[in-house]
């Protein structure tokens, strides 16, 4: 919070909401600090439970800021809008974002780009951490169905992560810079883009620039963060044919051609010509399927075809171990060759067949995960359209405001497009959505452990 707290005192606003929380937070980290437990073993059940109430926790304190200063009163408000930064879903309650000090929207901004790599990935690149330790934790932290290390050490493996990722912000400020955006405006967009979050310093979002420039750059930005961290280390160690040959990564740049390409000629005649048409569909297209939010059209207005296959884009996701949100690319690619297997099986009984993913077998534990993950997530987006749904929401609002919160997309349709918001919705209600949030953002089995007798008992 120094960050924010110093912007404060750049443009001339008071730090002392900031230093306030910092303080806070050493008295009860110092209190912590004094608690000396016998037994420090972290085996499957602690990694979930520290990743959950690490998060909780985070977003509770980190609220507090927009409390302290009364830039949003409402302690849930500011909750909601704090778990929607960090989760980098880009959902939001404000109605004047012009209104707010630079200070706070630095901060808003700052909890995208804390939240995308994760929390906890960030201690381990910080902090030394026992490997088997390490490992608990980064599976139930990063997105996807499997996890491994990029080498033998945790520790390097987050510290190369973080290293792709800081790399790769710089460079999309540079960019930003160059197209006439002020630096503030630069680490913003460049941050938010960079946890695939959405939270911008306009109401328009990036259509407030009108720059097919700026547009261009932040689309190959969000393109390039919903893709695989584990391709760029390939790249960077001189491994890019192996890399360029990921299945997942193929699968990916089809669903972003192909979408964007029949939205572009199913809202040409909205924007006099293919060439400004592909301009808006790929810009969105990429901003949905990597979970970032952005938007530079009212896509609400866009016809029926085009919302249909943003909405599927928003099941879909970017790909395991990027910092986008959603189902994920590889658990797709999965689902749909256990289909097949199971069609070929019915077909021909006595056939030998297996779901291959980059080449690899992939074993019978992670298809049934990969199917109970996918159940389990429609029930929790069909239990958050009820609850929005009983809040007075027509059921597109209901629907979209839900599965955005899970997806961690943020925008979706009707009451909660682009143009909407999620601020007339109750108390109650942005609780939930805010549940819906922390549960897409860490697969969902983490914060459902937490509601298992299990899971609190000493064996």
């Amino acid at each position: 919070m120094l960050l924010p707290a110093l912007v404060s005192i750049i443009y001339g606003e008071s730090p002392f909401h900031f230093l306030a929380v910092i303080l806070l937070l050493a008295a009860a980290g110092g209190g912590l600090l004094l608690l000396k437990p016998v037994n420090t073993r972290i085996f499957a059940k602690e990694g979930f439970l520290s990743v959950a109430l690490s998060w909780i926790a985070m977003s509770l304190f980190g609220a507090l800021p927009f409390v302290f200063s009364g830039e949003i009163p409402r302690f849930v408000d500011a909750v909601f809008e704090t778990v929607s930064g960090f989760t980098t879903t880009g959902a939001s309650i404000l109605t004047d974002i012009e209104g707010m000090s630079k200070g706070c929207l630095f901060w808003r901004s700052l909890t995208h780009w804390i939240g995308g790599m994760g929390v906890l990935v960030f201690v381990m690149a910080v902090l030394p951490m026992a490997n088997s330790r390490g490992m608990r934790i980064l599976r139930a932290e990063m997105p996807g169905p499997s996890v491994g290390k990029l080498v033998p050490s945790i520790r390097k493996t987050a510290l190369i992560l973080y290293v792709i990722y800081i790399a790769l912000t710089v460079l999309e400020v540079v960019f930003l810079l160059f197209g006439g955006m002020s630096l503030l405006d630069s680490l913003v967009h460049a941050m938010s883009t960079a946890g695939t979050g959405g939270f911008s310093l306009r109401s328009l979002s990036i259509g407030y620039y009108d720059s097919a420039y700026i547009d261009g750059v932040i689309t190959v930005f969000m393109m390039l963060f919903g893709v695989n961290f584990n391709l760029f280390f390939l790249i960077v160690t001189g491994k890019a044919v192996i890399a360029l040959k990921s299945e997942e990564l193929r699968w990916y740049l089809c669903i972003i051609v192909f979408s964007g390409v029949v939205i572009a000629l199913n809202i040409m005649h909205m924007y006099g010509g293919l060439l400004k048409a592909m301009r808006f569909s790929f810009f969105q297209v990429a901003s949905i399927v990597s979970t970032t939010g952005f938007a530079t059209a009212d896509f609400d207005k866009w016809p029926e075809l085009s919302k249909a296959l943003l909405v599927a884009l928003m099941f879909v996701g970017g790909c395991a171990g990027s910092t986008g949100g959603s189902v994920k690319v590889s658990r797709v690619i999965i689902l749909f060759k256990a289909v097949k297997r199971e069609i070929t099986h019915l077909l021909r009984p006595h056939a030998v067949t297996v779901v291959k993913l980059e080449g690899k077998t992939v074993d019978d534990s992670t298809v049934s995960s990969s199917f109970l993950f996918f159940f389990v997530y429609i029930v929790v987006v069909l239990s958050g359209t009820v609850v929005a749904a009983l809040d007075g929401a027509d059921f597109t609002t209901a629907f979209t405001a839900s599965l955005s919160c899970v997806a961690n997309v943020g925008p979706g349709l009707a009451g909660v497009g682009p143009m909407g918001g999620f601020a007339p919705f109750s108390a109650f209600t942005k609780l939930v959505l805010s549940l819906s949030m922390l549960m897409g953002r860490l697969e969902i089995f983490p914060m459902i452990i937490l509601f298992s007798p299990q899971l609190w008992r000493k064996k």
